[in-house]
């Protein structure tokens, strides 16, 4: 996607968000879902696999950004 990503449900797979660069005003992308399963979420060029993820997030809703270089997750509930 060119901008952030929002999956009302779970996303499994790939999540790439941010391939535009940040949007009007300098916002900055972001990929939010209700059930984390993916096996990549990638942010402005910045990737993060499964196996790279807090495990205790999986299964769970989550808000993932760019923190610097670094992609940074966080539950939502």
């Amino acid at each position: 996607a060119g901008g952030s990503i929002h999956i009302y449900g779970t996303l499994r797979g790939r999540a790439i968000a941010g391939l535009l660069g940040p949007g009007p005003g300098g916002a900055r992308p972001r990929i939010f879902c209700r059930r984390l399963e993916a096996e990549l979420l990638a942010i402005d060029g910045v990737y993060k696999t499964a196996d790279e993820m807090d495990p205790a997030l999986m299964g769970r809703a989550v808000q993932v950004w760019l923190d610097g270089d670094e992609i940074a997750m966080a539950a939502l509930d």
